[in-house]
């Protein structure tokens, strides 16, 4: 059963403003073409990213885990001038799929794509990150978050979505709920931040500094 009722979150997504033709399409060919399509960001937590971006004014922008370049184009779209969103992906499809859609988008000059391991390409980045979104392979989570803050701009935020896990974080299942689980407690554990869970979609855990 979904964490958050169907109707309210048919609801929550008829309320958010639409998204453009562009956006639409991709999220068509995603789940026509790809496996796991519940992997998209959407268009409520899409938006929250756009607006995050655009109120943050973030100038440098670090997604971990690219899948079809949704979220990547999403914050795109709110960047400052000069500012840029660098995408790592593991996946050759993926990327592939989500650089055919990034070149063809207005915002081809904000986007770079990284393949290959996220940490290797995470220490490659200099600093200061503006803000990071956390979205891959959820064994990785407190790496990832590890490599991010020392780089973390002193007004930046990290945010790690599928936070509470369709329900499941109060009482694990699988692999991921319980590798989620522990970024959830390392996070909180974690002296030099704030983190506040929100219960958007999958959950989506937004962390500052102290």
């Amino acid at each position: 059963m979904p964490f958050v009722d169907q109707a309210i979150e048919a609801y929550a997504e008829a309320h958010t403003t639409q998204v453009d033709d562009r956006l639409q399409r991709l999220d068509d060919e995603t789940h026509a073409s790809l496996s796991w399509p519940e992997m998209l960001a959407g268009p409520v937590v899409g938006r929250l990213l756009e607006t995050l971006v655009w109120a943050t004014r973030a100038r440098l922008v670090v997604e971990v885990g690219t899948y079809s370049g949704y979220s990547a184009l999403s914050m795109a779209a709110a960047l400052p001038p000069g500012g840029r969103v660098v995408t790592l992906e593991v996946s050759d499809e993926h990327a592939d799929f989500a650089q055919r859609h990034v070149d063809a988008s207005p915002y081809a000059d904000r986007v770079e794509i990284r393949r290959g391991p996220a940490l290797a390409s995470l220490a490659s980045i200099d600093g200061p990150i503006d803000l990071a979104f956390i979205d891959a392979d959820k064994s990785g989570y407190v790496d990832y978050y590890e490599a991010i803050l020392p780089k973390l701009a002193d007004h930046g935020l990290i945010l790690a979505d599928n936070t509470l896990r369709n329900g499941r974080i109060v009482d694990p299942e699988n692999d991921g709920d319980h590798a989620l689980a522990r970024f959830n407690d390392h996070v909180l554990r974690d002296e030099r931040v704030v983190v506040t869970q929100l219960t958007v979609r999958d959950g989506v855990a937004l962390i500052r500094r102290r």
